[in-house]
């Protein structure tokens, strides 16, 4: 079997677990029926957290060698997150160096939520909010919630 089809064969096992049992507060598809390497998804900002209320667009690119190697991931809404890069691209360890072909597009998307309130300062993607969020909580928070509710028009 070619890996373009093991890539599609997993790729369509994943768009059904994600359509038949999302995770709570995610949703992702392919953006067109044409191509099954290019998917949209949305992470909402969990309830009772500075994010709340924010509705975060990601695009998520696959290869050929998907689930040997992470799919490329990067927000498409505005984010103010000390693991996340100007251009939106998401620094996470099971994206990158920790990636198994285990993480399906469920995994990751969970991870990617949990992430927002559990920022790794260690490696900032985005010194400028990991800054904030070690030295001044309240200003940080102040910037996630003003992101959050711009986020609202995906």
């Amino acid at each position: 079997m070619g890996s373009t089809t093991a890539a599609c064969l997993r790729l369509l096992s994943d768009l059904k677990a994600i359509t038949q049992e999302p995770p709570e507060g995610c949703s992702a598809s392919p953006t067109s029926e044409e191509n099954l390497f290019v998917w949209t998804a949305t992470v909402f900002g969990p309830d009772e957290t500075i994010w709340e209320g924010g509705i975060f667009c990601l695009r998520i690119t696959f290869n050929e060698n998907y689930p040997e190697k992470p799919p490329r991931i990067r927000f498409t809404t505005e984010i103010f997150h000390p693991n996340v890069y100007s251009d939106g691209t998401i620094c996470l360890d099971i994206i990158q160096d920790q990636w198994s072909p285990c993480h399906n597009v469920c995994t990751i998307l969970t991870s990617i939520q949990s992430l927002l309130m559990d920022p790794n300062c260690s490696s900032p993607a985005n010194p400028e909010a990991a800054s904030l969020f070690l030295s001044n909580q309240a200003e940080y928070n102040r910037r996630v919630r003003r992101v959050s509710q711009r986020s609202l028009d995906c």
